[in-house]
């Protein structure tokens, strides 16, 4: 369990990180998805005050990532900021970023996985992926076991589960398991465990002719992280490395702006609190750094504390066959028999 229960939904990740500073403290740290006005923009400001050795800043675009870099020079003179051009829905810029950033370290003490996009009209990857899923899930499960060497490099030195990745999900991973049969949502046949999506409100409920919901296709990317997590806890616990997913909560950031104005309003209706984006990144940091969670008992995280999800987001058959097919839509296999 965390080593902390007083956490929870108004916990400033700025403490968080004072609290664990020892954990940030000369370690080499990436954090994807970092542009301005943003939790990535939170979490990066909050793990450079506590002078880690390298951060890392991996995102899309170079002026909003510099604009974040510059802005924590800016407060942290001496903090040292790298900054690559990462675009998670393209598996050649993924391929690319990890070649930039091996020329910057050979060991990564923490992976955040922070990137993610929500659309609500159907567009595809250059790979030809449904692009919620093939940006927030395939993206990242890519990125990840390319950068397995650098990760397991830094936890030959680091105490067993203090070398960490974490995903960040979604709440509303619940709305939809993965669709084996149809990922791409293109309409096709599938069995009924495939197909139990209960959404919270009518608008979240419209489908195209041909088969496609923006909501429902996210809330299936995110049941990706949630499963991506819970598969990498089983392989990587005999190298020490420990993995978490992690639900921000509801904060106010540029990842609704394709959104409608009626989804929007259907979203302020659900969601309980709205977050500052300090407090939006501390479930991140405690999910990062907390000792407590060294050995896990759990891989979900919800306002800083361990979390049962449900069925289809820890499913382990599940997450088996995902980690397969994830496999077979970035035409490469990554073994753990070493």
């Amino acid at each position: 369990m965390v080593s902390h229960p007083e956490f929870g939904e108004r916990t400033p990740g700025s403490e968080v990180a004072q609290i664990f500073r020892d954990r940030i403290r000369g370690k080499t740290i990436l954090i994807t998805g970092v542009s301005p006005k943003s939790i990535g923009q939170s979490t990066a400001v909050n793990i450079a005050s506590q002078a880690p050795a390298l951060l890392i800043l991996a995102s899309r675009t170079r002026n909003r990532v510099e604009e974040v870099a510059a802005d924590i020079k800016s407060k942290y003179p001496a903090a040292r900021i790298e900054i690559v051009i990462l675009d998670l829905s393209s598996q050649s810029s993924i391929r690319q970023a990890v070649d930039e950033i091996k020329k910057l370290t050979s060991t990564l003490d923490i992976l955040i996985n922070n990137a993610g996009i929500v659309v609500t009209s159907r567009q595809k990857t250059p790979e030809g992926i449904e692009l919620q899923f093939g940006t927030n899930h395939i993206g990242p499960f890519l990125l990840t076991n390319l950068l397995l060497p650098l990760l397991r490099n830094a936890a030959k030195t680091n105490p067993p589960g203090a070398t960490r990745i974490v995903n960040l999900t979604s709440a509303g991973y619940r709305l939809s398991p993965i669709r084996f049969s149809d990922y791409n949502f293109e309409g096709k046949p599938v069995p009924p465990e495939e197909d139990h999506v209960k959404p919270l409100m009518g608008a979240f409920g419209k489908f195209t002719d041909d088969g496609y919901n923006g909501i429902v296709t996210y809330a299936q990317s995110k049941t990706g992280n949630m499963l991506f997590t819970l598969h990498l806890q089983k392989v990587l616990a005999k190298y020490g490395i420990a993995s978490y997913a992690v639900h921000p909560g509801s904060i106010v950031t540029d990842l609704s702006r394709d959104q409608s104005d009626e989804l929007t309003e259907q979203f302020y209706k659900v969601a309980p609190y709205w977050k500052t984006h300090d407090e939006g990144s501390s479930c991140t940091l405690v999910a990062a750094l907390d000792p407590g969670l060294d050995e896990p008992k759990g891989h979900y995280l919800v306002d800083c504390q361990i979390f049962d999800p449900v069925a289809h987001g820890k499913d382990p058959v599940a997450a088996e066959r995902l980690w397969k097919l994830s496999e077979e839509l970035v035409g490469q296999t990554f073994a753990f028999d070493d």
